[in-house]
């Protein structure tokens, strides 16, 4: 048995979807795209460590963009700064990146 106005929050949803169809498209979209450039720029540092420079001209992004998306990918683990190669630091994957790390507070004694 269905609660009393179930059906008019359904029907508000219903509304609220239509009315936002546009714009959840256009995020979509965004995010799509975005995904497809940090798998790009991913998949080139896959090759070896690469300036921020280098990385932008391979994916055919501009600098300040692939820039973007390394700070992030930096702050989330995903890559390492390396050497520095002239004014431009090396970036390189963090081949840890996802590995369980273990604790060893949670070791297990032996007996």
């Amino acid at each position: 048995m269905e609660k009393p106005g179930n059906d008019a929050k359904k029907e508000a949803m219903k509304h609220l979807r239509a009315q936002r169809k546009e714009s959840i498209a256009r995020s979509a979209a965004m995010m799509k795209q975005q995904k497809k450039q940090v798998q790009a720029i991913l998949g080139f540092l896959e090759a070896g460590d690469a300036t921020i420079p280098e990385i932008a001209l391979n994916v055919h992004m501009p600098t300040d963009k692939t820039l973007w998306y390394m700070a992030t990918l930096k702050k989330y683990g995903q890559i390492v700064e390396g050497p520095k190669d002239g004014s431009f630091f090396k970036y390189k994957l963090n081949t840890g990146f996802g590995a369980q790390k273990e604790n060893p507070s949670q070791e297990k004694a032996k007996v």
